[in-house]
C-alpha cells in the first residue's frame, strides 16, 4: 500500500486535492474527520477541552461548538497551546491506528491522510510520499475571505500554522495551486501518473 501524507496551509486547497485523489482511486482519511470522532459527547478529549475552556464551547445539546472553540482558542498563543495539548496527541494516535488498520486489512492500494498540521507532528516517516499543496499568502487569504472568515480570524489561523518555508522543506512533492480548480485537478492527475501509478505497477 502506498501511503501519502497530504498537507498544506489553510486555504491552500488540500480538500480539493483530496477529492481528486479519491476520484483516482485513493482511500482518503482526513484529520478533521478523525478529530470529530474524538470529541463526541462523553469522550475524554471533549471533557479535557471543557476543562480548559469551559462549557461555553458546547452547544445546547452538549456537543462541541467548533466555531466557538476556534474563536476562544485562536484568541491567544496560550489558548492555542492548550488546545493543541489536549487534541494533538490523541489525534496523532488515531492517525497511526487508522493507517495500521487499513494496511493490515488490505482495504486500499493507496491511502491518503490529509492534515493541515501533518508536518508539525513527528509522523512524516509513516508516509511514502509527503505531498504539499502550496499557494501564495494572498491567494489563500482571499479564499478564506470568500469562505466567510473575517480578516482577523483568517490571519490568526494562518499565523498559527507552520511557516510556509518550513512546510515546503517537509515535502517530497509540491503542487502549486495558484490557479483554477481545473488546473489543480490536472496537476494532481499528473502527480498520480508520475508517483502513484508507476509505483503500483512495480509492486
Amino acid at each position: 500500500m502506498i501511503k501519502i501524507g497530504l498537507t498544506g496551509g489553510i486555504g491552500s486547497g488540500k480538500s480539493e486535492a483530496a477529492r481528486v485523489l479519491a476520484q483516482l482511486g485513493a482511500r482518503i482519511v482526513t484529520a478533521d474527520d478523525l478529530a470529530r470522532d474524538l470529541v463526541i459527547p462523553g469522550s475524554v478529549v471533549l471533557d479535557a477541552l471543557v476543562g480548559e475552556f469551559g462549557d461555553e464551547i458546547l452547544s445546547t445539546d452538549g456537543r462541541l461548538d467548533r466555531t466557538r472553540l476556534a474563536e476562544v482558542a485562536f484568541a491567544s498563543e496560550d489558548a492555542l497551546a492548550r488546545l493543541n495539548a489536549a487534541t494533538h496527541p490523541p489525534l496523532v494516535n488515531a492517525i497511526r491506528a487508522t493507517i495500521e488498520r487499513v494496511e493490515k486489512a488490505g482495504e486500499s492500494d493507496v491511502l491518503v491522510v490529509e492534515a493541515a498540521l501533518l508536518a508539525e507532528w513527528d509522523i512524516l516517516g509513516l508516509f511514502d510520499i509527503v505531498l504539499v499543496i502550496d499557494a501564495p499568502f494572498k491567494t489563500r487569504f482571499d479564499r478564506l475571505a470568500g469562505a466567510g472568515l473575517s480578516k482577523d480570524v483568517a490571519e490568526a489561523r494562518m499565523r498559527a500554522q507552520l511557516p510556509r518555508e518550513r512546510l515546503l522543506e517537509a515535502a517530497d512533492v509540491i503542487i502549486e495551486n495558484d490557479g483554477s480548480i481545473e488546473e489543480l485537478g490536472a496537476r494532481i492527475k499528473q502527480f498520480w501518473t508520475e508517483f502513484v501509478s508507476g509505483e503500483r505497477s512495480d509492486t
